[in-house]
């Protein structure tokens, strides 16, 4: 059942979900105001047909005779949560992306991004004349953060009400579609971060038309939303024809399925299994791909395992493991999570065997974690070194720039990009940007602001942070959290660019992300001198990864009989390096490579 404001040009079909209710009734407000009453139809499904519409007519729904509130399944809300909502042809737009077939997901090299926050102006738009640059650093993939309608102008998304409708701040549907167009034109796939595990607390009135939440779960965000409880087949069928709406109105390629670990289910067809066979039913009928890829700390590879094999057949998920390993290597946290990490045996394991916690016990959880991932390929994880909420959820946003040296940020750079798995780039990064990504909301409502404010302080216990945070509720603190991109060729902040770049550039030219499994790479380590190893086999040859997270230089031994080339080394003069140890080929067993850095050896073809 096709839900919202269907417009096909001559009518437009109105359905929406509301069991349980005697009464619902449809107001046009625009251009011309008039009521008309909905028809009931089987499993709490009302419906009524307009014909001589305007593709722009603006309407609200009157449920058992109370005030008009927005479509739950509304496409465009141009004045906000609150406000009527608004047709919108799809068939409208002319797109310029009849060639785009896609890229193959091991290929993509993810950028995300925030659209409010990557430029000044803040819009879809404005990220268009940037999309050269992504291309010339060798993005692959952009990855927005939600543009689902939230309160207000400034968001990170995921306080969004309405999942259909696209941001009225940032161009509405029809930005959307000329960012997307673009992208696919200059050769750049496109992920969308959806949300599916809570509505936000502002301008949700989907209590008022039926049971979309539960009180038998809790997630952190409030109730979660029904998918197994009574009438939860309405709610499943509203998310998978908003799955299918991103894929088929806006031509995405990919969606990122925020904290599936909040996605309470515990019926026999997991919602993730049924969205992957609507997904992969859809993908039957255009030429490009279309991925599901789900962020979880479950370390559950029963999430990406095939439905053959008793999974539930996602594309891909995240290895949150890789991040937090990474982390304390550099930075030393050891407070809240980062607890259970610390050691270079961890960041071995996180690069051979996918997860570090695979059923074991993981003494911040206080409990055995994880399962085994060895059987799947390496291209169905996707790591980061920095990522929105690991940067924007520290209570002064402080990004790994503020935290580290300069030639720690680029040993973080070569250990991601140079992972067999997909590596995923927070905007900024490949440069050092200096401005925080600090947590920003524009409520109407004072006492949620409060409660914002209050949230924050709570959230920041375990880390033992002291002090108040950035003023949520400000526009300063938007301000405070936009790029300043015309610094990314300045100094140190372009050689880190010039090193990111050169680090893609590897990763495509040696087939770094050709699928591989655990037994394709042998990893050792030394606690001691604080080093990380790994030898790669690949079609073209071998890939010997040196790393040093220590102090001063280190000495690391290793059985070969063969000729390496040096590929790249962090410390070089031509990186603003202090020099380097390592020699420009390898024969022998032991090399020298310089404190905080990375170095990449490759088998010399004959």
């Amino acid at each position: 059942m096709q839900i919202g404001a269907i417009y096909d040009g001559e009518r437009c079909r109105f359905t929406v979900w509301a069991p349980e209710r005697s009464q619902v009734e449809l107001e046009l407000v625009s251009p011309e105001a008039k009521r008309l009453p909905l028809q009931p139809h089987e499993r709490g499904y009302w419906q009524t047909e307009v014909k001589g519409l305007a593709a722009d007519s603006q309407y609200f729904y009157h449920i058992d005779g109370g005030d008009g509130r927005p479509d739950p399944a509304s496409r465009f809300q141009p004045e906000g949560v609150h406000g009527p909502s608004q047709v919108v042809d799809h068939s409208q737009y002319d797109w310029q992306d009849e060639g785009w077939q896609g890229i193959p997901l091991q290929d993509y090299i993810v950028y995300e991004l925030h659209i409010g926050a990557f430029t000044p102006e803040g819009s879809f738009d404005a990220v268009i004349p940037r999309l050269g640059d992504l291309l010339d650093l060798g993005i692959t993939a952009v990855e927005i953060m939600p543009v689902a309608q939230f309160p207000g102008e400034r968001n990170w998304g995921y306080d969004g009400v309405l999942p259909f409708a696209v941001q009225n701040s940032y161009g509405g549907p029809a930005g959307l579609k000329r960012l997307v167009d673009a992208c696919h034109q200059a050769g750049l796939a496109v992920i969308m971060d959806v949300v599916y595990n809570h509505f936000g607390p502002e301008g949700n009135y989907t209590g008022l038309y039926g049971p979309y939440v539960t009180d038998k779960y809790q997630t952190p965000w409030g109730s979660a939303i029904n998918f197994d409880d009574a009438y939860s087949t309405g709610v499943r069928n509203y998310v998978i024809q908003n799955v299918l709406c991103w894929f088929q109105d806006y031509h995405i390629d990919a969606l990122r399925l925020d904290a599936i670990h909040a996605i309470y289910d515990f019926g026999a067809k997991h919602l993730l299994l049924e969205l992957s066979d609507a997904v992969q039913a859809f993908a039957e009928t255009r030429q490009s791909p279309a991925y599901l890829i789900a962020e979880s700390d479950l370390n559950d590879a029963r999430i990406i395992r095939s439905p053959k094999k008793g999974g539930y057949g996602i594309d891909a998920q995240w290895s949150d493991d890789f991040h937090h390993a990474m982390h304390t290597l550099l930075t030393g946290e050891r407070t809240g999570y980062y607890a259970d990490f610390g050691s270079c045996e961890a960041l071995a394991l996180a690069i051979k065997e996918r997860f570090v916690y695979a059923w074991k016990y993981s003494s911040f959880r206080q409990r055995y974690h994880g399962s085994d991932a060895g059987d799947l390929p390496s291209n169905q994880f996707v790591v980061c070194v920095q990522n929105h909420d690991q940067v924007g959820n520290r209570m002064m946003g402080d990004r790994l720039t503020h935290l580290v040296s300069f030639e720690a940020l680029k040993l973080a750079a070569g250990a991601l990009l140079l992972s067999p798995y997909i590596p995923m780039l927070f905007m900024g990064e490949e440069y050092g940007e200096e401005s925080p990504f600090l947590y920003f909301v524009d409520h109407g409502d004072p006492d949620l602001i409060a409660a914002v404010r209050q949230g924050r302080k709570e959230e920041f216990k375990d880390f033992h942070a002291t002090g108040e945070p950035p003023d949520a509720a400000s526009e300063k603190t938007l301000k405070q959290s936009t790029l300043q991109w015309d610094k990314r060729g300045q100094g140190q902040q372009g050689t880190l660019y010039a090193f990111y770049q050169r680090l893609i550039e590897l990763r495509k030219q040696l087939a770094i992300a050709t699928p591989s499994r655990p037994e394709d790479i042998e990893v050792d380590f030394d606690e001691a001198s604080q080093t990380v190893q790994y030898l790669r086999q690949l079609p073209q040859g071998q890939l010997l990864c040196l790393m040093n997270f220590g102090k001063s230089a280190a000495k690391i031994t290793f059985t070969t009989n063969l000729s390496w080339q040096k590929q790249i080394d962090s410390a070089a003069p031509e990186w603003d390096g202090p020099g380097s140890e390592a020699p420009e080929t390898l024969s022998q067993t032991a090399v020298s490579i310089s404190p905080r850095s990375v170095v990449l050896y490759a088998t010399v073809k004959t």
